[in-house]
């Protein structure tokens, strides 16, 4: 499955050196976490998430021949934070 998904990532992508999988088990799936440049996170999204969902049912696909569930998620270093997240707080200066 890995392979599988880092292929279809690089064919995707204009850096494909900077691909990368992680792989966990959560909640009874295999939860399939990929990470890409971040100029290219838009090439593995698409237009309206179209690409992602295409490869979400490939691979969607392909596990359930095998008898496994699985969920693809793409880590996306340039979303800023929600409104009403906190952040990190600075000390303050002076007395």
């Amino acid at each position: 499955m890995e392979q599988l998904i880092i292929y279809l990532a690089r064919a995707l992508v204009d850096q494909p050196d900077q691909v990368s999988l992680r792989a966990s088990d959560v909640e009874g799936a295999r939860l399939y976490e990929l990470k890409v440049a971040p100029e290219d996170v838009g090439k593995v999204i698409g237009r309206d998430g179209r690409t992602v969902g295409a490869l979400r049912t490939l691979v969607g696909a392909a596990a359930q021949k095998q008898g496994q569930k699985v969920r693809l998620e793409i880590q996306d270093d340039r979303r800023q934070p929600l409104a009403g997240t906190p952040t990190p707080a600075t000390p303050p200066e002076g007395p």
